[in-house]
């Protein structure tokens, strides 16, 4: 029977007989997707100094690879690396809009789209860029006191290591 899912991260919904793997959208793990009705996907937080300095520069660093992915998409020499560029530009462009509800912005500020041609140049931009991320946000979950923002921080961790075996395997 098909259900309304609801992604504990991204807030988004999904439609289907039973929750995917991975949220569609943000790339949550499957443990952060229930049906839609048990779920309260809140982004209405109070932040403290701390937590809002780094879900600013959170937000800067999706933007950024945001960015980065949809130009490689477009620029890359590689058909397969054009696809792959295209899903995570659009999967760093769900965890900016997570930063935004958060931060309570209008909008997402728009990104720089500096890549490269060469797929190889690309994926090890990508390598580089994800490590940045998970190192980044494996401390910010660390230092955070709000049981929400270390939730979201936590779960972009794994997300962003999933993203980084992707350029891993295809760098061997």
């Amino acid at each position: 029977m098909v259900k309304l899912w609801r992604c504990e991260i991204c807030g988004d919904p999904y439609v289907g007989e039973s929750p995917p793997n991975n949220c569609p959208f943000c790339g949550a793990h499957q443990e952060y997707i229930k049906e839609a009705k048990d779920v309260r996907a809140n982004f209405d937080i109070e932040v403290n100094d701390k937590d809002r300095a780094n879900a600013e520069h959170a937000l800067q660093v999706e933007v950024s690879n945001s960015a980065f992915y949809f130009c490689a998409a477009q620029k890359t020499d590689d058909a397969e690396g054009k696809l792959l560029f295209k899903a995570l530009g659009k999967i760093e462009a769900e965890h900016a809009s997570i930063w935004k509800k958060i931060l309570k912005l209008d909008s997402v500020p728009k990104g720089n789209d500096t890549c490269h041609v060469k797929n190889r140049e690309n994926l090890e931009d990508s390598h580089a860029r994800e490590t940045r991320a998970i190192n980044f946000y494996r401390e910010a979950a660390g230092a955070s006191d709000n049981q929400r923002v270390k939730e979201i921080f936590e779960a972009l961790v794994d997300i962003e290591t999933d993203h980084l075996h992707l350029s891993e395997q295809r760098l061997k």
